[in-house]
């Protein structure tokens, strides 16, 4: 009889031959999966929170932007609907005076050497006296293009 080598004669000994995987192994296998999957979906997480506090931040940005913007409207809501403005808004673009005050136009001034030779003004004419178109002639002139019949 040949005498065994150590190896064999260990892997006779335990019952399996070398090469093959026992339960030991399988459970380290299963767990360093189980760590791979849960680091993946830890990894994953953190990145959707990254995403997730960009969008926090942008939409509490426009928030803080449009408060002020509302804000800014509320003031010049109650400035509009306050005296000042109605008064303001007489003497400038409405053209009001109080009672006892006098309006002035200021135009501006020409000069003289810049402006050349003034012109003459226009003729006044006397207005001439126009009888109104009859609708139904406005009307056939709108969908015919002959004149109207005369009558």
């Amino acid at each position: 009889m040949q005498p065994l080598e150590p190896e064999t004669v260990q892997s006779e000994r335990s019952g399996r031959r070398p090469g093959t995987i026992n339960g030991t192994q399988i459970m380290f296998a299963v767990i360093v999966a189980i760590g791979l999957m849960l680091a993946i979906n830890f990894s994953s997480r953190v990145s959707a929170d990254r995403e997730l506090r960009a969008v926090r931040d942008a939409v509490q940005q426009e928030i803080d932007q449009l408060r002020r913007e509302q804000g800014q409207l509320i003031e010049q809501l109650n400035y509009v609907q306050s005296d000042a403005f109605i008064e303001a808004w007489a003497r400038s673009e409405g053209r009001m005076v109080r009672e006892g005050e006098v309006l002035m136009v200021l135009f501006p001034a020409q000069n003289s050497a810049a402006a050349g030779p003034t012109p003459e003004p226009l003729p006044v004419l006397p207005p001439e006296v126009t009888l109104p178109t009859p609708t139904w002639q406005l009307w056939w002139a709108m969908f015919f293009d002959s004149p109207p019949p005369q009558f």
